[in-house]
């Protein structure tokens, strides 16, 4: 939807006045799931309406379908760009630009695709350490994850932007140790990610769940360094007079210029956050209590107490908290012989915007229940004495 192509344009660029300002600047742009090239063209023309009618931005763009792709493709050649410079197949495993760097990137990749026909290339490309996802790879049934490491892969060491939309899945999904957690462990511990920004549900055409805009920057300026922005932008929308699919919400201009405000201010207030990179890690450990027989613990030939595998539990502990401490405090006064088996600690990553945007609504009273639930007698049986007419 325009509404949020706009606000992902804003985002990508509004950071970058000063490097987007000038006589004879050219910078590049690229998308790996350009569709028809939509992202690219607005992209383009934003940049030229707002920071520099005189820049040269060049156009990049990769797409696996051959109907979108050829439409893309018409009117890169229509509108003077350069059509050898969109691609067709798939991001993934067949790169169009392979070695390329770009300055600014951004892309919707297709929520929740299954990347299992291209699992065989990525997970041997995953073995090189050089390898675009080398971090790790996420559960097959969601290749989301990996668009933004191939984007990565693609940033310039002296700067690149990043903007791309996400469902939730990216934030949250995988405990500690698994694919989709190690990628949000080496993204943040690596201060890529500048800001998240959480969208209402019902702005996409065929699709009613949240969405979320990531701002990844390779460069972040020092008041951003170590540091993650997330805004929560989900009440900024007006209701549309007429739904367009699964689309029933947009977001005005105005709504628009207050989350970019937001952003660029970089300032705490009542839809904006900001956290240390830790805030966002926590440490895994295992929770074991010995096996009795007889009311003693076993133990093994080492002489090792072996643990009641049907008692075990896990614990997450906030990085920064000391887990010997924790573990007394929280944990032995209820469970007094367990123990930690410490061989198995795992760090993990995860993103809550509900968690860190909650907030209390107090409880309706007794009175007002008891009211409201007579006036629905009321009308129920008024309802009934209709039915028997």
């Amino acid at each position: 939807p325009r509404d949020i192509v706009q606000l992902l344009v804003a985002l990508l660029f509004s950071e970058s006045s000063d490097d987007l300002k000038g006589e004879g600047k050219i910078r590049s742009l690229f998308d790996p799931c350009c569709g028809t090239g939509g992202l690219l063209t607005i992209g383009k023309k934003w940049v030229l309406d707002n920071i520099n009618p005189n820049i040269e931005i060049r156009l990049s763009g990769q797409e696996l379908n051959p109907q979108t792709y050829s439409i893309c493709k018409s009117d890169m050649l229509i509108s003077g760009e350069t059509p050898d410079s969109i691609k067709l197949g798939s991001s993934l495993s067949e790169d169009g630009f392979q070695g390329e760097k770009f300055e600014y990137m951004m892309t919707n990749p297709p929520f929740g695709v299954s990347w299992k026909s291209e699992e065989e290339f990525i997970t041997e490309e995953a073995q090189n350490p050089h390898g675009r996802f080398f971090a790790e790879t996420p559960r097959t049934s969601d290749g989301s994850l990996l668009f933004l490491q191939h984007m990565i892969s693609k940033m310039e060491p002296k700067g690149s932007r990043i903007g791309i939309i996400f469902n939730g899945s990216p934030l949250f999904t995988g405990d500690a140790g698994s694919g989709e957690s190690e990628i949000r462990k080496w993204i943040i511990e690596n201060d890529l990610l500048e800001c998240i920004v959480q969208l209402p549900d019902s702005l996409f055409f065929n699709t009613g769940i949240t969405t979320y805009i990531w701002i990844v920057n390779n460069k972040k300026r020092d008041a951003r360094k170590g540091k993650v922005q997330l805004i929560n932008a989900s009440e900024l929308f007006k209701p549309m007079k007429k739904s367009l699919g699964s689309k029933r919400k947009e977001v005005s201009q105005e709504q628009i210029d207050l989350i970019v405000k937001t952003y660029s201010g970089f300032v705490e207030t009542d839809i904006c956050k900001i956290f240390p990179n830790s805030f966002f890690g926590y440490t895994k450990i295992t929770v074991e209590q010995p096996l009795l027989e007889n009311g003693l613990p076993v133990k093994d030939k080492k002489g090792n107490i072996k643990p009641d595998t049907s008692l075990r539990d896990y614990e997450r502990i906030p990085l920064g908290v000391a887990i010997e401490e924790y573990f007394k405090r929280e944990v032995k006064p209820h469970l007094p012989h367990a123990y930690m088996d410490r061989s198995k600690d795992a760090r993990g990553y995860e993103i809550n915007f509900t968690k860190y945007f909650y907030r209390y609504k107090p409880l309706r009273s007794l009175d007002e229940i008891a009211k409201d639930l007579l006036e629905l007698e009321k009308e129920s049986e008024g309802l009934m004495k209709e039915i028997l007419k």
